[in-house]
């Protein structure tokens, strides 16, 4: 006697549950530009490496005992590996119920969740869904309404405090879909094909704003406003910076980043550094650029480039160490720090902190934006938020002045409370207030009393721009230390290897919040 009519029985329910919504669905999902849930997984994952669990979960239809027909739920779970190192994964199956939650078994959906919280391991949401309740006909079909609940969302938080999280929007995604894109450290939209909002557009609709679901929810509004990190062209390209952000950090906060071979000489000098910041302080430079010089060739990955740009943030390696990246952008408000670039230098902040990335800072800060606009945003409130992000900190600081440095930003280029590494480069300039801006207020009275007040202005500055002199914050140590640019690299490298030292595994003390 054998199991095999039992274990028959299971292949045919597997094969039932391979059909996914039929193929027709598939077809419509393939025309639409999309992969299947198991196309997405097989094309993320290292070949071979998933391990499906719930194979056979979903609505069984039966003729007395007899299996008569099988609709699998709508969530593909299990693990894998990427670049061979583990992580959890779960899809959302649009061929069923349009991904709703109400065709889902959500003990199935949280099963990934729970693998990833207490096996120590990443996790990727492939999110396609329409959101949390389905549509209102299934009221009729239960006989009764809810109040809102979202069972197991204590392990989606807990895991943004433990294992790194990328939400991926693969198609239309409301309601629920859009809370677990959005509770991630990495985020993306495809192009065209994904829209990510808390409610469509026929609800929108009965508000009075007919709209289509990309004017709605697209990613030329969501990767500018920060609610995605990023947009891509093709659910590939989403696969691959999946791999490029999980590559630097740990598989869980109880590790450190790994550090990778490096080839390329941490002694490189790069002779445009001498050059690339005007003399003129009111012309722009590329910073990109000199991130681009100092870091690991071809290892700056940056996160959230179409918004907060008065900031640049992303990941780098420095002789093979990974860290994170911040830098001001002198082509954005001139670098200062607007309410959105205040919040993503705060999320990038906390990332680095709660996966144990030393910081490099690059500060070419004028201080807060100002204006009616400025105020109107509440802009010092999210500044506030981006220096209680540095602050509270752990991970080590190296911070290069590369030219302005002033107000209250300003004196966030580091956290105050602690050492940090801090060079300045000759092209440096600093204080309370830029000599431009400050030059009118103070001297305000003598330049209208004056008979000439455009060559009285002239020798005013001159004599402030000798005192302002990078060499002479040097002579009484409000500078540490001012370099030649074409030894940044250098410099930055022996950071990177000092801090290796000082980095502690374990939960951050600042808990990271999307």
């Amino acid at each position: 006697m054998t199991w095999e009519k039992e274990l028959d029985e299971i292949a045919r329910r597997r094969e039932l549950a391979f059909r996914m919504g039929g193929a027709e669905k598939v077809a419509r999902q393939h025309a639409s530009g999309k992969l299947t849930v198991r196309e997405r997984i097989d094309a993320l994952l290292d070949a071979g490496s998933f391990r499906e669990i719930g194979t056979i979960a979903g609505a069984a239809r039966y003729d007395g005992t007899q299996l008569v027909d099988f609709v699998p739920a709508n969530q593909v779970a299990g693990h894998g590996t990427i670049d061979a190192r583990p992580v959890a994964v779960v899809g959302d199956d649009f061929t069923v119920r349009g991904g709703a939650a109400d065709a889902s078994i959500y003990e199935k959906l949280l099963y990934p969740e729970r693998l990833a919280h207490d096996l120590r391991m990443p996790i990727v949401r492939l999110v396609d869904g329409t959101g949390g309740g389905g549509s209102v006909r299934t009221l009729e079909d239960k006989g009764f309404t809810y109040v809102p609940a979202l069972p197991g969302w204590h392990i989606l938080d807990a895991n943004l405090t433990r294992v790194p999280v990328v939400g991926l929007a693969l198609g239309s995604v409301a309601g629920l879909g859009a809370a677990r894109v959005a509770a991630s450290h990495y985020s993306l939209m495809v192009r065209e094909t994904a829209q990510i909002f808390a409610a469509g557009p026929p609800v929108v609709a009965q508000a009075g704003q007919p709209v289509t679901k990309e004017e709605l929810g697209g990613s030329q509004l969501h990767a500018r406003n920060g609610t995605v990190d990023d947009e891509v062209d093709s659910e590939r390209a989403a696969f691959e910076r999946t791999h490029r952000f999980l590559s630097y950090l740990p598989r869980s906060v109880y590790e450190l980043p790994a550090r990778s071979s490096c080839a390329d000489d941490a002694r490189r000098r790069d002779e445009a550094l001498l050059s690339i910041v005007p003399h003129d302080e009111r012309k722009v430079y590329a910073m990109r650029a000199i991130v681009d010089a100092i870091v690991d060739r071809g290892t700056f990955f940056e996160i959230g480039r179409l918004w907060g740009r008065s900031v640049i943030c992303g990941l780098a390696r420095f002789s093979g160490v990974a860290c994170a990246v911040l830098a001001s952008d002198p082509y954005h408000y001139g670098g200062a720090w607007t309410r959105a670039s205040s919040e993503k230098l705060a999320r990038m902040v906390d990332v680095a902190d709660t996966f144990h990335l030393p910081i490099v800072h690059l500060v070419d800060v004028p201080g807060f934006q100002i204006g009616v606009d400025a105020e109107r945003a509440a802009t010092i409130r999210a500044g506030v938020r981006a220096m209680s992000a540095i602050e509270r900190s752990t991970v080590p600081w190296c911070t290069i002045l590369v030219r302005k440095c002033f107000g209250v930003a300003g004196a966030a280029n580091r956290p105050a409370g602690r050492l940090s590494i801090r060079y300045a480069w000759p092209s440096g300039s600093w204080g309370s207030l830029p000599i431009a801006g400050g030059l009118e207020a103070a001297y305000r009275a003598d330049l209208e009393a004056a008979p000439d007040p455009d060559e009285m202005r002239t020798r005013i500055e001159a004599r402030l721009r000798a005192v302002t002199s990078p060499a002479r914050s040097a002579e009484r140590f409000s500078i540490e230390e001012i370099i030649d640019p074409r030894d940044t690299r250098r410099l930055v490298c022996e950071f990177a290897d000092l801090s290796l030292h000082a980095l502690t595994p374990g939960p951050s003390s600042q808990p990271y919040r999307p």
